[in-house]
């Protein structure tokens, strides 16, 4: 091939991947994405404004977190269809910041947490998450719908705080039923309409109509702003600034791309497609970085409003952009109409959400999966809905799923014993050798009553750390002293380097000896 030829293809190739940032390949239903971001941009509204509040910030700081972190998650995400925003998980962590230093040092922090998620993805550590099993992932899935739905008991208490009784309560519950009632039966008769969509509008015009007093999003807080302003944070740019925002920073950017990840699991799930999570997590990063330079809170992607989307039949991109969008014009232009919703519709729509999002059929196999993955789901779930602490539920539920799966593979070591008629004797090892099943190995062999030469067969295992290399030298070691030959068969290659006296003691088959490798994503 040509150089001009070769070259060409290059451009070609790079065109391609440039036009393919939106998927131009996809069909889309065009209706459904529209009017599906329409509903998400609707529900985004309160939950933009209440994370806000939770974290002692302006409601337009959770509004416009919500409308960068939207639009760029969906041009750039590895995850068509699913919503990014301001979320409770970044909130929590960053609120003890705002209290004590003020927005602009949480606006320097956003910005930090997304260079350190960029970084993340550069270095495709996205394919850590094959390391999450599926029963945290439930646990954590579960945890999250029960916050949730915990979440919208709130809008049944006064603004006193108090619950509500007598007719008021008598209203809302109503308002609620009938909404979720709209969400479940309305797909029933016909899916031309997103069914999120007809019963917010439905419960609007009711309330309109009969003039109803019942609470509403101007309520809770004006939403009324302008195009996110661009801003510089105001801080020092010293040593002392950075050691003040990086530990909240690099939690931020932790808890950020596992609920991320996670969502994006989930979605892949129920779409049966696949994502990119080194691409997602490059996103993430990004949205932040001009988040925090927007005015913005940050955040990451929202399960509920992903699940919102998703059910209304949106696959593509564009929902998420006209979500985005669409919460810009509703700030600047439809303040006052967005107003007027009443929050009985997205109380309604969010306990679907709620519902729709827990794993029932985890509760089903209780009695089919081993105790340990049940315990391990339960733990999640409740770190999860207790602490409303995402990452801290995942990391504990990961390292005890790791040690439980250490301890069961440690007991799965076994040896196959005989003596040729060369009066060699070889012991064929079954099973993994790591730290957690040295000591079983090393009581495997006889060194003092075996014969003078020895072969130990690894065909059947595999050495995994540097624990079983150095099992494997005093295995050698022992022989040795007391004047026996070793052979080991059947090691990789990657193992042999480390043996310290392998060219003595490893009897090399290249042909048959396996060479590990690990599968990594691409960007």
């Amino acid at each position: 091939m040509s150089r001009s030829a070769a070259g060409h293809q290059t451009t070609v190739y790079y065109m391609k991947k440039l036009f393919n940032l939106f998927d131009l390949s996809q069909r889309v239903d065009y209706k459904t994405e529209v009017l599906s971001g329409l509903t998400v941009a609707m529900a985004l509204i309160p939950e933009a404004v209440a994370f806000a509040l939770i974290a002692g910030l302006s409601p337009l700081t959770g509004l416009y977190a919500a409308f960068v972190m939207g639009l760029v998650t969906s041009i750039l995400g590895g995850r068509p269809g699913m919503i990014s925003g301001a979320t409770g998980a970044v909130a929590v962590v960053i609120a003890a910041l705002a209290l004590s230093h003020g927005v602009e040092y949480v606006f320097a922090t956003v910005i930090l947490a997304g260079l350190i998620q960029v970084l993340a993805g550069v270095l495709k550590l996205g394919k850590l998450m094959r390391l999450v099993p599926h029963p945290v992932i439930f646990g954590f899935v579960n945890g999250l719908a029960i916050i949730i739905f915990m979440s919208q008991l709130e809008q049944f208490k006064t603004p006193e705080g108090a619950w509500m009784a007598g007719n008021s309560l008598y209203l809302m519950l109503g308002l609620v039923l009938l909404t979720m009632l709209i969400i479940w039966g309305l797909p029933k008769i016909t899916k031309a309409v997103p069914s999120s969509l007809a019963a917010i509008l439905t419960i609007f015009g009711v309330v309109a109509f009969f003039g109803l007093d019942t609470r509403t999003v101007g309520d809770i807080a004006s939403i009324q702003g302008s195009f996110p302003p661009f801003h510089i944070p105001m801080v020092p740019f010293t040593m002392e600034t950075l050691l003040i925002i990086f530990p909240y920073a690099g939690i931020m950017a932790g808890v950020g791309l596992i609920e991320s990840l996670l969502t994006l699991n989930i979605i892949d799930e129920i779409t049966e497609t696949r994502g990119s999570g080194n691409k997602e997590a490059v996103a993430q990063g990004t949205a932040n970085i001009l988040s925090g330079l927007f005015s913005g809170m940050g955040g990451c992607a929202m399960i509920g409003q992903s699940l919102i989307n998703v059910s209304a039949g949106a696959r593509a991109r564009l929902s998420g952009i006209v979500a985005s969008v669409m919460l810009l014009v509703f700030i600047m232009f439809g303040a006052g109409l967005v107003e007027k919703l009443p929050m009985a519709a997205l109380t309604g729509l969010m306990i679907m959400v709620s519902i729709g999002t827990f794993e029932w059929a985890s509760l089903k196999t209780f009695n089919k999966m081993p105790p340990s993955d049940i315990f391990v789901m339960v733990l999640v779930t409740g770190i999860t809905a207790v602490l409303h602490n995402l990452a801290l539920a995942v990391l504990i539920g990961v390292i005890i799923a790791a040690l439980v799966f250490a301890w069961d593979n440690a007991k799965r070591i076994r040896a196959r014993k005989r003596i040729d008629e060369d009066g060699v004797k070889h012991y064929e090892i079954y099973g993994p050798l790591f730290f957690g099943s040295v000591a079983v190995f090393n009581e495997k062999f006889d060194v003092l009553n075996d014969p003078d030469e020895v072969i130990i067969d690894f065909e059947e295992s595999r050495v995994v750390d540097m624990s079983a290399i150095e099992a494997l030298n005093k295995i050698t070691e022992r022989y040795r002293k007391v004047g026996k030959k070793v052979h080991l068969h059947h090691l990789s290659p990657d193992c042999r380097k480390l043996l310290k006296n392998a060219e003595e003691i490893i009897d090399v088959n290249v042909s048959e000896d396996p060479t590990y490798r690990l599968v990594v994503d691409e960007i």
